[in-house]
């Protein structure tokens, strides 16, 4: 590969994976926050946090046809239900009816799309990253009794699932997609996105107008004070890993 070559796939993967690594830190770091602010204590913030943003992320980022049908289908649900419920926002409520709204997205664009079973293995390997990578920072940090801060911490699991799923990928997302038929594949992942954005709606509306009662406000500055940092961690963690690999011999996977 020439000179030219190298610098611009250098470049090319410097922008992809800051660009997933900094949406994941994003939404891990206002995770992890929201989760300390419901009073979730120890390895609970981390692993919940992280898998649930590897997930979203991996789908995003591997499957962003279907993601981006069942957000938009979430985003209409909610607001269906705010406008139902009033000031009632209740947590499974608004998660599952916005998750009903993405599997019906999710079965009608399996209808209209003829794919296969990989969004669906790409979202599970995503997942199973988050979780393992949450858990060993989790054990990690529980041993050593060390704490850091969220910029650092989110650059590392961005690390540690980036790396997880690139090197699983080859053999995990090619075997396991032949599993899932296609019928299933794409409504799965759009009700699992689609719940996603139902329970964020929850965060926002839920937790700061019910359950936090007069420290609504420093609890959403305390939450959105968290995303920057995320954010960041995440870019460096993202655009670091991905150069890595690459030097390695892996070619990161790229988004379709």
């Amino acid at each position: 590969m020439r000179a030219k070559d190298k610098i611009a796939s250098i470049i090319t993967t410097l922008f992809i994976w800051g660009l997933a690594g900094a949406l994941f830190g994003a939404l891990f770091g206002g995770l992890y926050q929201v989760l300390a602010v419901l009073g979730l204590t120890s390895w609970e913030p981390l692993v919940i946090a992280a898998a649930a943003a590897a997930m979203t992320t991996s789908a995003f980022y591997s499957a962003m046809p279907v993601a981006l049908a069942g957000a938009m289908a979430g985003v209409l649900a909610s607001i269906g239900y705010l406008i139902v419920s009033g000031q009632s926002v209740e947590l499974l409520r608004i998660a599952g009816t916005a998750g009903v709204g993405g599997v019906l997205a999710g079965i009608f664009y399996a209808w209209m799309v003829t794919g296969g079973g990989r969004p669906l293995a790409e979202t599970l390997t995503g997942l199973l990253s988050g979780l393992l990578a949450g858990g060993i920072l989790a054990a990690l940090f529980a041993t050593l009794g060390i704490q850091v801060s969220l910029f650092v911490l989110s650059a590392g699991v961005v690390a540690l699932v980036g790396t997880f799923f690139q090197v699983s990928e080859r053999w995990l997302v090619a075997r396991s997609a032949r599993w899932f038929p296609a019928a299933l594949s794409a409504p799965v992942v759009a009700g699992l996105i689609a719940a996603v954005v139902g329970a964020s709606v929850w965060i926002v509306g839920g937790t700061t107008s019910t359950m936090l009662g007069s420290n609504a406000q420093n609890s959403a500055n305390q939450i959105l004070s968290a995303v920057p940092p995320g954010f960041l961690g995440g870019l460096l963690g993202g655009a670091v890993t991905g150069v890595i690999l690459q030097i390695l011999g892996f070619r990161p996977e790229q988004p379709h």
